[in-house]
């Protein structure tokens, strides 16, 4: 199976590719549904061919277009380099016209946005010209299966790891979590327009026709996760899901940081790794995904939708803080670093790389731009480290977090 990573901006697209991703997905500025992410102007395609070397690359246009929004992509593929792209990821069947008259030879996927969730539709859109689809993510295992079975010239791609929505396409879970009737299933009771007291001593909800029976708010920080769904993760489950006929396993994340990125990239190529050449760092690797910044994990709709539609108890979790990462040896033991949290001399840090399993160091040495000696190095500047460890370009820096577990705020 392909490993797709997500690709906010050039430089995550480096370290995807970096730490074992066979395909990585983008998005152009205006025309993805992550449009918070730094994405990719059109000044920047020479630097993506010296990034993608030979490597698939998928570009997401996965809005739902206007009428302006078409005139502003006719405009924009007029600066894109014919094979760049091995792919555009597509929701909107209006674009398809556009897509095929400017580049005929490149791959149509159909976004999870489509909701393709049966095998005739499949079939319809594989007859439209789309060699693979990412199905709703609603479907389970079974399901899957017997899509690829019923069309097995269509590939077929799945999440298999990253952030859940609790309401997409009206897939909200609340009627579920407190009425036991499922808006998934064309029963919501429509939970969200009903009427709430606050509670304050304990913080709870209390619905008005449901007196006494309450739903805690877990707050931190004075503020509160309500509506929070439970985060994908498959790690366990790769052989399943390749007997389901899966082509590609994606991860979702082109908003979150460098260093997950990496590092859940890296333990799911080493699971896939080892189906040929068992390799005891997998699960080392595999267990560092409770490291990165993430909510509680699930299976999703894969195996028991009870699964998914219990939202998460507790906010982010994470181990680490990330520092920064090894950019080029520059002398026997010195080598010049980039920083994204400031850490001093006498620190204990980890260093991880792309197969490697975790060095310690709290012996290093930091320089100036200069090279002169000094307790600390900030985000901004230029820096370099000096240590004994047997580390090369391309490792990442981090530290372990005093208070590891839950911890509020945006994933990392």
């Amino acid at each position: 199976m392909e490993l797709l990573s997500p690709a906010g901006n050039s430089e995550k697209l480096r370290w995807a590719y970096l730490w074992g991703a066979d395909a990585a997905y983008i998005g152009l500025h205006g025309f993805s549904l992550r449009s918070r992410a730094d994405n990719f102007g059109l000044q920047e395609f020479a630097g993506l061919k010296r990034i993608k070397a030979g490597r698939r690359l998928y570009c997401a246009l996965n809005i739902y277009f206007f009428d302006h929004d078409i005139t502003a992509l006719e405009r924009a593929l007029d600066q894109v380099d014919h094979g760049i792209f091995d792919a555009f990821i597509v929701s909107d069947l209006g674009i398809l016209p556009t897509l095929r008259r400017r580049f005929p030879d490149t791959e149509l996927h159909l976004s999870t946005q489509a909701n393709c969730i049966n095998s005739d539709a499949a079939r319809f859109y594989r007859d439209l010209g789309f060699s693979r689809v990412v199905p709703g993510r609603e479907l389970s295992l079974a399901q899957i299966a017997a899509i690829k079975n019923t069309v097995p010239d269509l590939q077929l791609e799945v999440f298999a790891h990253g952030a859940m929505c609790l309401a997409y396409s009206g897939r909200c879970f609340l009627s579920r979590w407190m009425s036991d009737r499922s808006a998934n299933q064309g029963d919501c009771a429509h939970s969200c327009r009903w009427n709430y007291r606050l509670g304050v001593d304990p913080l709870v909800l209390e619905e008005q026709q449901r007196p006494g029976e309450y739903y805690p708010i877990i707050e931190a920080d004075n503020f509160t996760e309500i509506l929070s769904s439970r985060d994908l993760c498959m790690i366990d489950h790769l052989a399943q899901l390749r007997d389901a006929g899966v082509d590609s396993l994606k991860i979702e994340g082109r908003m979150k940081s460098v260093y997950y990125t990496a590092v859940v990239t890296r333990a799911y190529r080493a699971a896939l790794d080892a189906f040929s050449a068992p390799d005891p760092r997998a699960l080392e690797f595999s267990a560092e995904l409770d490291e990165v910044s993430h909510r509680e994990y699930t299976t999703g709709f894969y195996f028991d939708r009870e699964a998914i539609e219990r939202p998460a108890a507790r906010g982010y979790r994470r181990g680490y803080l990330f520092l920064g990462a090894v950019e080029e040896r520059v002398g026997v033991r010195r080598y010049r670093i980039s920083v994204k949290n400031a850490f001093s001399i006498g620190q204990e840090i980890e260093f991880l790389g792309p197969r490697s399993t975790t060095l310690s160091d709290r012996a290093f040495v930091l320089l100036d731009a200069e090279h002169n000696p000094v307790k600390q190095a900030i985000h901004q500047g230029t820096w370099y480290l000096e240590t004994d460890c047997a580390v090369d370009a391309g490792y990442l820096i981090r530290t372990r977090l005093p208070n590891a577990g839950s911890a509020p705020g945006p994933a990392l």
